[in-house]
């Protein structure tokens, strides 16, 4: 990390706030040019603000020209706004080639193609003899088994053709891929080439003679070999251009036969064309039994001779319909943003171009439509067709020599034919692959449906990068494990359709069999295409086993998550027996309630962290029972991030026990002021005001029972006082709930008069408690602590009217007029709109499992970067709460670490400057209202705090961030978040293990003037420190009530209260920082105004001295002064004050 900047950005804090940069700069110079524009002409008062465009009268009331008539006619039909319409122009603006850069590409294809044309023929000589190699070269194929019949020699190219996105004008940038067709001569294939490998023999050997020849050529910057996406039978070259246009563009020449060489009832997807005697290096079995098909190994020689005329049917289609061309290229940016585009059986941006040709076809799609229709279409076709049950195919022939689609479905889990009727052009694509765009075309359509103001950035602008977008990842590693799994699963046939690649073999069975074990408790499961690789053309290509990794991802549904129980057949049933050979040794005969006897299978999980990695459990049995696949070989990543939230003892749990008790003894305290009797006015409301009570306390509260040999005992006040010679005792913080009272005419109208009302209705609630309870009570005139079960609640009674009357101002002559007061405010909102958030998120945690541990996750992380107290509780909650009610693009997290991580990048990519982060709860906001509450934004930006939250009960002031943090502090909180989450993302998905997963929390030290250390004796949190001590300090708790329970000390946290003086004393010269669980560290930064020479005035001449400075007397900081002054005032809880000098000069 890099803090030093950031300490810059809070060194400004004392100085004027200003509004902060948002954190990832839209880059470009006509986006940066137009914001000058913009600025300019709008005047802004605060840089980079966005304000509204005054125009003159003249211009306000202008007859709009034809032109614009039209335009607007356009955008009402093709697009449903226009601010839509100016977002996707620019974006295809952004990816399209220039036409200078097509002029250059041009060239280098020219000159490519005379180069091709001069490389030197070889005479004939057999397959296996490939002594006429060069000894700089390989040949980019793995020859296993190496004999094989046939001959080669080399012949320049018949013809050379490109074909592909570039020469229909659908590329996209930043990847500029141009493919060319070499077709070659029919004397160097024979007729029975597509047996046994000899026509990828022959294509391999092909490429490396011109790989040699061309790699001596000056014009190319480099010649690499790579694999057709990813398939390793079919290598390419790879030809970029010298100097500075190296990356302009890749050259990708793919050799092909000559048209109509191989009859394609010979690669019918139930024909076989590798024999089992060749690649098995067996005898063939006389008993008959006929050869497997090789469907992908016929589909891989099929694609070869198919280039050409896939794309004459799509120039043919696409054409001069530039709405179809926009739709593609807008489709291939969904796909990348999604990562379903790259490697092996990935959903290409060329079946996306085919599949708009099919839906032309079908006339679906319209060529005038606009691209953003050609995406809605498409989208809109994938969210509702499955094509792993019911295919589709582009031939219109009715030819009865063609296979029927249901053939094709028993070789190929996705079936989309071309117009031959003989390639399944979705051949590669995994049936999870397929679901998996399926399931983002349904979330892109209600994306698109919601009609959102940002559902552009959402859609096309937000990478969903596979960490983010899972809730658990599992990692297979090393992959060359997957052979045994091959010969476990049986799956010869597959390895010899696949040409030896086991990782393709196996991981359709191995998803199936996790999809069906994961049952109820699985929405999705993706997996990693293994990359496209690209080596020199002096190296033996990859192996299988290069790859190291398979990677699946698992998205689960909430509701079916957390059961221990997976309910097998009754015993008597046929099921019973595959229900029990699928779960092995963990299923079992169990007696239920109704008296049925059924197999069934138990999880070992007692807390909620652990039921949620219940999928771990079921993951890592059913590979070592069906794939031979131990747990070493299995990396699960699903609860890294939950030791974080930890308890002080507990380490298999994250606390919602904990919090689920506290709520229930708060549930029963409730139910106990309802019932009081002897109360004046009986009690109306009773609403918790806390985060416990909304599940959101980092590290939830425990019965504490204080041990009395820690404390002095006051006898005449029946209280507890710490003692100097002990450690400090744990801390205990009492949990706030509002009690409201019923209505009557005899409360008074004068807000000191009700105060004191107020005090007489706490006496009596304490003495009331004891009474008829026998609770252990404290009353003070503001509240009442009542100790009950362990827990100490602290009860406001509030009385409804009295904010209203704070409000009331009497002028001189008697008018009575309302205006908010800072009294009346905060009344609203501890009695008010704390209760309703507190409950809100109470029901959020209701529906959403997992919102408790992102949201104490998250508070976590802000706290340990020391910026804890610049936050309020509630501001963070709302932040964690937006993941869960508008999780788009992706859906709501079901587990704290893609929470906690969604969490990093909503705070580092979120506009907070010009946009308020609008938290929906309960729903109850329409989009009108949405609509009209950032229109009311803008207009009073200046006005608002510079991070603003609102909610359906606080729609315009954005009170949870009124009082902070400043823009320095937010700024360098979205600097930290954008630096952390790289870092563990990185983490979680490196598959030899995470490493220190503590790193992101620890906080950046290097960029304090001054640290102040302190004694761990004296922290009553020291264990939750986010380096947790092997060793601390008894607390002075016990594990049980003893036989007089008094009060324990409430608040006590020496660390804080030495802050407060800090702050109090020295807050006009430094900020303070410091993490409130178990920070031994107190960072301080000195004011930029600090260090200006001021007037001398004798009444404020704390920490200065005065020195002469051009013949005056001014006074400067006397740090030498003031550092003692820190030691003085923390006499025993300060260790050591460190000065970094190097940091400040006076």
């Amino acid at each position: 990390m890099s803090p030093a900047p950031a300490g810059e950005q809070l060194r400004g804090a004392a100085a004027e706030s200003e509004v902060i940069e948002p954190a990832l700069e839209v880059t470009g110079k006509k986006r940066k040019k137009a914001s000058s524009r913009k600025s300019a002409v709008a005047g802004s008062p605060a840089k980079g603000l966005l304000q509204p465009v005054k125009l003159s009268r003249a211009e306000l009331y202008k007859e709009p020209t034809n032109e614009e008539l039209n335009r607007l006619r356009e955008t009402e039909i093709l697009f449903h706004s226009s601010l839509l319409r100016l977002q996707v122009e620019e974006l295809l603006k952004e990816v399209r080639l220039s036409e200078k850069k097509k002029d250059r590409i041009d060239a280098f294809l020219q000159e490519v193609n005379q180069r091709i044309m001069r490389v030197p023929s070889i005479p004939e000589t057999e397959l296996t003899d490939q002594a006429w190699l060069p000894a700089g070269v390989r040949v980019p194929l793995h020859q296993v088994p190496y004999t094989v019949k046939g001959y080669f020699c080399f012949l320049p190219p018949t013809q050379v053709t490109v074909v592909g996105s570039y020469l229909l004008g659908t590329c996209i940038r930043p990847d500029i891929n141009v493919d060319v067709a070499l077709t070659m001569p029919r004397e160097i294939l024979q007729n029975k080439d597509g047996l046994n490998q000899r026509y990828f023999r022959k294509r391999a050997l092909y490429l490396a003679h011109l790989a040699y020849h061309l790699a001596q050529d000056p014009l190319f910057g480099s010649v690499h070999f790579s694999y057709t996406n990813g398939c390793h039978l079919k290598p390419l070259l790879l030809l970029r251009p010298h100097g500075k246009d190296e990356r302009l563009v890749t050259v990708r020449l793919h050799p092909c036969p000559p048209p109509d060489f191989f009859r394609p009832c010979r690669l019918l997807p139930t024909k076989n064309n590798v024999r089992s005697a060749w690649y098995r290096g067996q005898s063939p079995s006389g008993d008959g039994s006929p050869e497997p098909p090789t469907p992908h190994y016929n589909t891989w020689i099929l694609q070869d001779t198919a280039l050409e005329s896939h794309v004459q049917l799509l120039s043919a289609v696409l054409g001069s319909a530039l709405g179809l061309k926009d739709g593609v290229a807008l489709l291939k940016v969904w796909l990348r943003q999604r990562e379903l585009d790259k490697g092996l059986g990935g959903f290409s941006g060329f079946l996306v171009s085919m599949l708009v040709a099919f839906l032309v076809s079908t006339r679906k799609i319209h060529t005038t439509m606009s691209g953003y229709q050609v995406l809605r279409s498409v989208l809109q076709f994938l969210a509702t067709t499955d094509l792993t049950i019911n295919g589709i195919s582009l031939c219109l022939s009715s030819d009865s020599s063609l296979l029927a689609l249901a053939d094709f479905h028993q070789a190929f889990p996705v079936v989309f034919l071309d117009s031959s009727g003989h390639l399944n052009l979705c051949a590669d694509v995994t049936a999870s692959t397929y679901h998996q765009v399926q399931h983002e075309a349904r979330l892109s359509m209600a994306l698109l449906d919601s009609k959102a103001d940002d559902g552009f950035q959402l859609l096309l602008m937000t990478p969903k990068p596979m960490i983010r977008a899972f809730d658990h990842i599992v990692h297979l590693r090393p992959v060359s494990r997957l052979q045994a799994a091959c010969h476990r699963l049986k799956l010869w046939p597959e390895l010899q359709d696949n040409g030896g690649d086991y990782v393709s073999a196996a991981l359709g069975p191995l998803t199936t069999l996790l999809e069906q074990g994961l049952g109820s408790r699985l929405l999705l499961l993706g997996h990693s295409r293994p990359p496209i690789t690209e080596w020199d053309i002096s190296q033996d290509p990859p192996k299988h086993k290069d790859s190291e990794t398979l990677t699946l991802g698992l998205l689960l549904r909430p509701e079916g998550l957390i059961s221990v129980l997976e309910l097998g057949p009754e015993a008597d049933q046929p099921e019973a027996d595959y229900f029990h050979q699928f779960w092995g040794s963990r299923s079992e005969l169990r007696r239920f309630q109704d008296g049925a006897i059924r197999e069934a299978v138990v999880w070992e999980a007692s807390s909620m962290s652990q039921k949620r990695l219940i999928p771990h459990q079921v993951v890592t049995h059913l590979l070592a029972l069906h794939a031979d696949i131990p747990d070493t070989c299995v990396h699960y990543v699903g609860g890294l991030l939950d030791a974080l939230i930890q308890g002080l003892k507990e380490t298999s749990s994250t606390g919602e026990e904990a919090l689920a008790e506290a709520v229930c003894c708060y549930d029963d305290l409730s139910r106990l002021l309802w019932g009081l009797e002897g109360l004046p006015l009986t009690v109306s409301a009773v609403q918790g005001a806390h985060p416990v009570l909304r599940y959101t306390e980092v590290f939830p509260p425990t019965p504490v029972w204080p041990a009395y040999s820690f404390y002095e005992h006051l006898r005449e006040r029946a209280s507890l006082l710490p003692r100097l010679d002990k450690p400090c005792p744990a801390y205990v913080e009492p949990m706030t709930m509002v009690c409201h009272l019923e209505g009557s005419g005899q409360w008074p109208q004068d807000a000191e008069a009700v105060q004191r009302v107020r005090a007489a209705f706490q006496l009596r609630l304490a003495e009331l408690l004891s009474q008829q309870h026998g609770l252990q009570c404290r009353a003070t005139a503001t509240h009442t602590d009542v100790l009950k079960d362990g827990f100490v609640f602290r009860i406001c009674v509030a009385y409804q009217r009295e904010p209203q009357i704070l409000r009331e101002m009497r002028s001189p002559e008697g008018m009575i007029s309302l205006r908010d007061t800072p009294a009346s405010l905060r009344l609203e909102k501890d009695i008010r709109q704390l209760p309703l958030l507190t409950s809100a998120l109470h029901g959020l945690q209701q529906q959403h499992p997992a919102f408790s541990s992102v949201a104490r996750l998250a508070k976590r992380w802000v706290r340990a970067q020391l910026l804890g107290e610049e936050f309020t509780d509630e501001s963070l909650d709302l932040v964690a709460a937006a993941l869960f009610l508008h999780p788009e693009p992706f859906t709501p997290p079901s587990s704290p670490q893609v929470g906690f991580l969604r969490f990093l990048f909503l705070v580092s990519t979120f506009d907070w400057k010009n946009n308020p982060l609008i938290v929906n709860l309960n729903s109850e906001l329409t989009v009108e209202e949405q609509v009209e509450i950032r229109s009311g934004f803008l207009a009073a930006r200046t006005r608002l705090p510079i991070m603003v939250i609102i909610t359906p009960q606080d729609r315009k002031n954005s009170i949870w961030t009124q009082n902070g943090p400043s823009a320095q502090v937010l700024q360098q909180l979205v600097v930290l978040a954008a630096e952390a989450l790289p870092i563990l993302e990185k983490q979680l998905m490196d598959p030899r293990g995470p490493g220190d997963i503590r790193t992101v929390f620890r906080p950046p030290l290097d960029m304090y003037d001054v640290l102040i250390r302190l004694s761990p004796r004296h922290i009553p949190r020291h264990r939750q420190a986010v380096d947790s001590p092997a060793a601390s300090f008894c607390r002075g708790l016990r594990s049980e009530p003893g036989p007089s329970s008094l009060m324990p000390v409430l608040g006590y946290d020496p660390p804080q209260l030495y802050l407060a003086q800090l702050r109090e004393a020295f807050g006009d010269l430094a900020l303070f920082f410091y993490d409130q669980h178990g920070g031994e560290v107190i960072g301080v930064l000195w004011k930029p105004t600090s260090f200006q020479p001021q007037p001398f005035k004798a009444s404020s001449t704390k920490g200065h001295m005065v020195v002469s400075q051009g013949g005056e007397l001014v006074m400067m900081p006397n740090v030498e002064a003031i550092l003692e002054d820190f030691a003085m005032l923390g006499e025993g809880l300060v260790q050591a004050v460190e000065a970094r000098s190097e940091r400040w000069t006076v």
